[in-house]
C-alpha cells in the first residue's frame, strides 16, 4: 500500500500528495449532506419546507461531528508528533485512547439525542410544521451516531500514517452508496425525508466498516480498545488529546451555536423562508470550505511530523505552501460567489423565490470571506504544533465573542433585520481572522528560529 514519507521529498509534493486525496474525500463526504438537501428540496409540494426543516437538524449533526473530531483531530497531530520522534508505542497508545473515548462518547450521544431530540429541535427554532420533517429525520440519523463518528474520527489516523489514498477511499465508499441510495429511499420507495436519513446511516456504516478493517488489519500501527490495565497510564494522553482537540471541537460547536442563533433571529425577522435561505447559505459555505479544509488537513500531519522531528525549515515551508494554496483557491471562489451567486444557489434549490432571497444574503455573508483564510491558517498551525491555549482561544474569539453578539445587535439594535444576520459573518472574519494570524506569526516564527539555532 503506497504511503507518503513525511521525512523525504519536497514539501509541496508531500502536501499535494496528502491534500489531493483528502480533497476528493472531503468533496465526497460533503455529498452526504449536500445530496440529501438537493433531493429533499425536490420532494413534490414539500421541498422548500422540508429543506428548511432538515436545516434545523444541522446543529445536532454538527455536535456529533464535533465529538468525532475532538478525538480524531485532537489525537492525530499528537500521533504524528510522536511518530516524528520515533516513539511508535506512544503513538499507538494515543490512537487507542482516541478510539476508546470516541466509542464511549458515541453511545452516550446516541442515548441523549434520542431522548432530547424533540425539545432541542424546538429550541433551535422548529415550528410545529417543520417538526413533521425534522424530528423523524433526526431520530433515524441518531441511530447511525457510532458508525458516523468512527468514519469521521478515525480517518485522520489513516492519513497521519501517510495512507491518504486509503483515507479517500473510506469516504468514497460511503458517499457513492449515499448517492445511489438517496433517490431510491426518497422517491422510489416513497419514504421522503425519512428516506434521506436511512440512506445516510447505511452509507456511514459502510465507511466505518472500511476504516476499522484497515486500522485493525492493514495499517502499520493497529487500533484496538484500551485494556483495563492501560487506562491509568493513558490518562495523560487522554487529557492531551482532549485539550488539543478542544479547539476544533469548539469551532464546530460554536458553528452550531451560531446556526441556532441565526435561525432564531431569522424566524422572527424573516420567517421560515429565511431559515431555508440560511440553509442554502450554509450549504454553499460547506461547498466552498471543503477544499480549504482538505488543504489544512493535508498539511497538518506534515507540520506535526516535522515539528516533532525538529525540522523547522520544513515546518515553515509547509505553512507557506499551505497559505499560497488556500489564498489562490479562495480568490477564485470568492469571485464566483460575487459575480455569479445564482450558479451555486441553484445547485440546492429550483424555487425561484428562494433563489431570489438567497442571492443578496449570499453576497453579504461572503463579503469578507478571504479574511477567514487567516483564521484557518493560524488555527491549523497552532493545532499541528500542539499550541492548545492559542487554538482554543481563537476558536472562541471569532464565534462566541464576535459573531453571536453581532447576530443579535445588528438585526435588532442597529435595525438591520435579516441583513444584519448575514453581515455579522464578514465583520467577524475581518476582526477574528486578522488577530489570529498576527498572533500566530508573532509566536510561531520566533520558536522556529530558536529551533534552528539548537
Amino acid at each position: 500500500m503506497k504511503r507518503i514519507d513525511f521525512e523525504k521529498g519536497t514539501i509541496t509534493g508531500n502536501i499535494l500528495g496528502a491534500a489531493l486525496p483528502m480533497l476528493v474525500a472531503q468533496i465526497l463526504n460533503l455529498l452526504y449532506n449536500i445530496v440529501d438537501r438537493v433531493y429533499i428540496a425536490r420532494i413534490p409540494q414539500a421541498g422548500t419546507a422540508a429543506l428548511g426543516a432538515v436545516g434545523l437538524c444541522f446543529p445536532l449533526i454538527v455536535i456529533i461531528s464535533a465529538f468525532a473530531n475532538l478525538f480524531g483531530s485532537g489525537g492525530a497531530p499528537l500521533f504524528s508528533i510522536y511518530r516524528g520522534k520515533k516513539e511508535e508505542q506512544h503513538a499507538e497508545c494515543i490512537m487507542n485512547t482516541s478510539f476508546t473515548m470516541l466509542c464511549f462518547s458515541a453511545i452516550i450521544l446516541t442515548v441523549m439525542g434520542l431522548v432530547f431530540a424533540r425539545p432541542l429541535l424546538i429550541l433551535f427554532g422548529a415550528s410545529e410544521g417543520s417538526l413533521v420533517y425534522a424530528y423523524p429525520y433526526m431520530l433515524i440519523y441518531l441511530i447511525g451516531t457510532l458508525p458516523s463518528m468512527l468514519a469521521v474520527g478515525m480517518n485522520p489516523f489513516i492519513n497521519a500514517q501517510g495512507y491518504s489514498l486509503v483515507g479517500m477511499l473510506s469516504v468514497a465508499i460511503g458517499a457513492a452508496a449515499n448517492l445511489i441510495l438517496d433517490p431510491v429511499f426518497i422517491f422510489v420507495l416513497g419514504f421522503g425525508v425519512r428516506g434521506a436519513a436511512i440512506a445516510t446511516v447505511i452509507s456511514q456504516c459502510l465507511s466505518a466498516v472500511f476504516v476499522m478493517f484497515f486500522l485493525t488489519g492493514k495499517s502499520e500501527l493497529k487500533v484496538r480498545f484500551l485494556k483495563k490495565n492501560e487506562w491509568s497510564r493513558s490518562l495523560e494522553f487522554a487529557r492531551n488529546i482532549v485539550s488539543l482537540g478542544t479547539a476544533g471541537f469548539i469551532m464546530q460547536l460554536t458553528n452550531s451555536l451560531v446556526t441556532i442563533c441565526c435561525n432564531n433571529v431569522l424566524s422572527v425577522t424573516g420567517g421560515d423562508i429565511y431559515i431555508s435561505v440560511m440553509t442554502i447559505v450554509s450549504s454553499v459555505r460547506q461547498l466552498v470550505e471543503t477544499p480549504i479544509y482538505a488543504i489544512n488537513e493535508g498539511t497538518s500531519p506534515i507540520l506535526s511530523y516535522n515539528y516533532g522531528a525538529g525540522r523547522p525549515a520544513r515546518v515553515r515551508k509547509a505553512g507557506i505552501v499551505m497559505g499560497i494554496m488556500i489564498f489562490s483557491y479562495t480568490a477564485l471562489m470568492w469571485s464566483l460567489i460575487i459575480l455569479a451567486p445564482e450558479t451555486l444557489i441553484k445547485v440546492f434549490s429550483s424555487d425561484m423565490v428562494l433563489v431570489s432571497d438567497s442571492v443578496p444574503a449570499l453576497k453579504q455573508y461572503f463579503g469578507a470571506f478571504i479574511f477567514m483564510d487567516l483564521q484557518y491558517i493560524g488555527q491549523t498551525i497552532f493545532k499541528s504544533m500542539n499550541k492548545k491555549k492559542q487554538a482554543i482561544f481563537f476558536s472562541l474569539l471569532r464565534k462566541v465573542f464576535i459573531v453571536v453578539p453581532l447576530t443579535y445587535l445588528m438585526p435588532y439594535a442597529m435595525h438591520m433585520g435579516t441583513d444584519g444576520v448575514f453581515l455579522a459573518e464578514p465583520v467577524s472574519n475581518i476582526i477574528g481572522g486578522s488577530i489570529c494570524f498576527i498572533t500566530m506569526l508573532c509566536t510561531v516564527l520566533p520558536e522556529l528560529r530558536r529551533m534552528e539555532k539548537r
